[in-house]
């Protein structure tokens, strides 16, 4: 177990980070005793055209219709739900493999939860873990890109799934 005052890595995920996306993180610091501190947000508040776009971009013809037919509007209980299962998910992954790791949930944008748990815990980088965005990533307004913008501390950004560095 890793001692108190640990390096800490802040991973912010909108998926859950099991199986070899969790292996894939965990390898960057193999053989360290590290904590991780896991950040999800609530997606309750969303971009139609932007979810449409990244769906069509990817060949995913079902989730630009589902997201058409869902709107703009999600019901904020149940998006805190999704939230909870995949944060849930992701601790477990992690702990199943040996590592210190928390989290919470966080607001729809989770860049300020962010930039806050780097100062509280003195984190020393950020992982963030998406699917494509290929909107938000062709504008640099992703989740990483933001970060970089306002922390003093690396961020790497991966696709879920993939393997793929953003």
């Amino acid at each position: 177990m890793p001692e108190i005052g640990s390096p800490v890595v802040v991973v912010l995920t909108e998926q859950p980070v099991e199986g070899p996306d969790a292996e894939r993180v965990l390898a960057l610091h193999e053989g360290e005793q590290l904590v991780y501190r896991v950040l999800v947000p609530a997606d309750t508040k969303r971009s139609v055209l932007t979810e449409v776009v990244d769906a069509l971009s990817l060949a995913h013809w079902r989730e630009a219709a589902a997201a058409l037919r869902e709107g703009s509007h999600r019901d904020g209980q149940l998006a805190r739900t999704e939230a909870a299962t995949v944060l849930a998910t992701t601790l477990a992954a992690l702990r199943a493999l040996g590592r210190d790791a928390d989290g919470v949930i966080t607001d729809d944008d989770p860049v300020p939860a962010l930039e806050a748990a780097v100062q509280q815990h003195g984190a020393r980088e950020v992982v963030v873990v998406t699917r494509p965005h290929a909107v938000e990533e062709t504008f640099h307004r992703d989740w990483a890109s933001r970060a970089r913008e306002v922390l003093g501390v690396p961020v790497l950004h991966t696709y879920a799934g993939t393997g793929q560095v953003g």
